[in-house]
């Protein structure tokens, strides 16, 4: 097959002007050369498509793909995640991972708990503010973060708020930062985890609990530096089957495909408590979570990107093994 890859280059970015944390969910070429390593050990050709202003001139002039690797995380707005897939689906191309209102859902903090809230799955009461309330009508301690980031992004030692004051200065703080709004929510002090999930629907299935023990507050800065403040284990106890479990209901509910992250961490009775749904997980070869988190499973980078594809190529009728010739990645 011919494979596009889609994928906001850190370094592209830069040049125009975004700083570290603005640049924190974009890619570098070792995850793209990674990918398309991949696809030409498996007889498929990988096209370099790059990000969304790439796609629309190519699109424009005719060009199309068997399928698309879609890791386009956007720039601007709570729907720039969707924006790839959408243009996508306009063209009736299949691409790899979730549909456009599954990617803007799981981006937006505060739609996404009341979708998992209404449902019954357990999340944290929570707020969202635009601006620094008089009364939040929850109980301290609280945690803020911006609505509608990832990567950490927005959160430090500061998230974690005790009282009113230190509450208005969060929100004010993080609205100005990102001109967005702020999610509020009861604080979780228990143990953190991370679950990786393949599959879509029914087929869906999770490859493993990961916890992460940090020594700071594991946002933006600790993520950056993460071999000097977390360490990871996969584990299997009763509290992570739980919440094991729990994140597989919340990926089937929300409709996540091919793969991706659910994040949870537990109240002070020990109950895992969702928190975030990455259906655009990162892939770094060494350095992301999910990958980590296989590779604790005694699973290689390789079988995980296998195991992606298999099941993107499932949902649209692909033969992923059909072709076993060795072409040179575009």
């Amino acid at each position: 097959m011919r494979i596009g890859l889609t994928y906001d280059l850190a370094e592209d970015w830069a040049a125009e002007g975004l700083d570290a944390e603005g640049l924190a969910e974009f890619d570098t070429p070792e995850t793209i050369d990674a990918v398309a390593d991949f696809l030409h050990q498996n007889g498929h050709r990988a096209v370099r498509i790059g990000r969304a202003q790439a796609l629309v001139p190519l699109l424009a002039e005719g060009e199309r793909w068997d399928l698309v690797f879609n890791i386009c995380e956007g720039v601007r707005g709570a729907g720039r995640e969707a924006l790839v897939p959408a243009v996508l689906d306009a063209y009736a191309i299949p691409y790899v991972f979730s549909d456009p209102l599954v990617l803007a859902i799981a981006l937006h903090k505060g739609h996404l708990k009341r979708l998992l809230r209404d449902a019954g799955l357990p999340t944290a009461p929570f707020a969202v503010l635009d601006s620094p309330p008089d009364q939040v009508g929850l109980p301290f301690p609280l945690f803020v973060k911006p609505i509608a980031e990832g990567t950490g992004k927005g959160i430090d030692a500061t998230s974690l708020c005790r009282d009113k004051c230190e509450l208005a200065c969060a929100v004010a703080r993080l609205t100005a930062r990102f001109g967005q709004q702020v999610l509020v929510e009861t604080y979780l002090p228990g143990r953190e985890f991370t679950v990786g999930v393949l599959g879509s629907g029914a087929h869906a299935r999770i490859i493993g609990v990961m916890e992460i023990i940090s020594d700071a507050t594991y946002g933006f800065d600790t993520k950056k530096h993460y071999r000097d403040h977390v360490s990871y284990r996969l584990v299997k106890d009763e509290e992570a089957i739980i919440a094991g479990n729990v994140a597989l209901a919340a990926w089937r509910l929300l409709g996540g495909r091919d793969g991706g992250r659910i994040d949870l961490k537990s109240d002070t009775e020990g109950q895992p408590m969702l928190l975030e749904i990455n259906p655009l997980a990162g892939l770094h070869p060494i350095d992301s979570d999910l990958v980590i988190l296989a590779r604790l499973a005694g699973h290689s980078y390789e079988w995980l990107l296998e195991q992606i594809f298999a099941a993107a190529c499932g949902r649209f009728g692909l033969a992923w093994h059909e072709r076993r010739e060795r072409f040179a990645a575009d």
